[in-house]
């Protein structure tokens, strides 16, 4: 079987003749006229958007929606969005369908007893055809929002896919209630500009709800970011199975274990997820922490990724070390002269392809020929996807 470089096989399979079906959220526009309260439009399309991608299906990512917001000079919050605009934004990031629209909260009865109502109303657009789908609503007290919002983005997925939603109560059950303040900090934490107030509402949210999985998956994140790889896995490993960042969070995981001197846990990770999403990328990560425990299917898994991008020189190099301490000299040195063709710079290459000339081996105790197997941080999971939809449509 032939492994492709996702991104590039887009392109080799003409993207802008056929394309997946995506889907924009929006956030919900907050009409109580309170700002303080713009979190709630934001946790709102979260929740659809958590929704969609849960199936499987494309959803335009945050990052991308933002950008797009930025580049037509929009804003987020603030005036209703106009019909125009919401089609503007839905062209842009190439969407089939729109989902967008409001939120009020009004005084409750017994503020003793609630924080407010809550009223949600829910619009599709599909940019296909060009016309609105039904509206649906929901009401009910602000406590309860992660409750409405899940069954407005069960509704949105039961209108946009019926024939593969799943039943309400099973997609309910795989999306719990959350306490309405873990819920608070975890979307203030998303639209957080500094990474130490990121940690403090998301480490709040934890805080609040020890089980709260889209906030443990941010900590990793910042974790691993800031090269705390042993608290980034400890976070990482508490997703959720029905998370849809589940792989994501795993690849991850697998990169902060090999970090840490973990090569079996960085494995295992990498195991799962190349059993569901055979990137290139999680390939050749496997391959590294195989190869770092000295087993032999390292030299496959490297290759898998080589044969999905011929013209990564760190491919090359991986599959080139990886025969290199298996003894095959010859079928070594080709990969480092391959190396050097893309990279004339490379500092480890010469060395290795020296030692393949004079079949010289692995030597104890030589550090400049140790540990030297290159990974890749990079996931392409939503370009395999859709990828694969298209696929699916030829």
């Amino acid at each position: 079987m032939r492994f492709f470089s996702a991104r590039a096989a887009l392109l080799l399979f003409g993207v802008s003749l056929l394309r997946a079906d995506t889907y924009l959220v929006l956030p919900f526009f907050n009409e109580s006229g309170r700002p303080n309260l713009d979190w709630i439009g934001e946790s709102i399309g979260e929740a659809i958007l958590d929704g969609i991608s849960s199936q499987g299906m494309l959803a335009v990512a945050r990052d991308d929606r933002e950008e797009a917001y930025h580049r037509l000079s929009l804003q987020p919050s603030g005036s209703p969005l106009t019909l125009a605009s919401v089609v503007r934004l839905g062209q842009s990031v190439d969407a089939e369908e729109v989902i967008y629209g409001t939120f009020d909260l009004k005084a409750a009865d017994d503020p003793k007893k609630s924080r407010g109502s809550l009223h949600i109303q829910a619009q599709i657009l599909d940019l296909k055809q060009f016309r609105q789908g039904p509206r649906f609503s929901e009401v009910g007290a602000l406590e309860d929002l992660a409750a409405l919002q899940n069954q407005v983005a069960w509704q949105a997925l039961k209108y946009i896919s019926p024939s593969t939603a799943p039943a309400e109560q099973d997609f309910l059950r795989r999306h719990p209630p959350v306490r309405v303040d873990a819920l608070e900090n975890y979307i203030r934490g998303l639209l957080a500009h500094k990474d130490e107030d990121r940690l403090r509402f998301f480490s709040q949210a934890v805080r609040l709800q020890s089980d709260f999985s889209p906030a443990a998956f941010q900590l990793g994140r910042l974790e691993w970011q800031q090269r705390q790889y042993r608290a980034a896995a400890d976070w990482l490993q508490k997703v959720a199975q029905s998370d849809p960042d589940y792989l994501q969070a795993n690849f991850f995981l697998g990169l902060a274990r090999f970090n840490s001197g973990d090569y079996a846990g960085a494995q295992g990770a990498f195991e799962l997820v190349a059993a569901n999403l055979p990137l290139n990328e999680v390939l050749n990560d496997l391959g590294a922490a195989q190869s770092r425990r000295n087993l032999p299917q390292a030299v496959d898994n490297f290759q898998k990724a080589l044969d999905g991008d011929q013209s990564d020189p760190a491919y090359q190099f991986n599959v080139g070390y990886a025969l290199w301490k298996r003894g095959m000299f010859d079928q070594a040195a080709d990969r480092f002269r391959a190396v050097l063709e893309r990279d004339p710079d490379d500092r480890d290459a010469p060395v290795l392809l020296e030692r393949c000339q004079t079949r010289n081996g692995p030597r104890p105790g030589d550090t400049r020929t140790v540990n030297l197997e290159r990974i890749k941080t990079n996931y392409e999971e939503s370009a395999y996807r859709e990828l694969k939809s298209i696929l699916q449509k030829k």
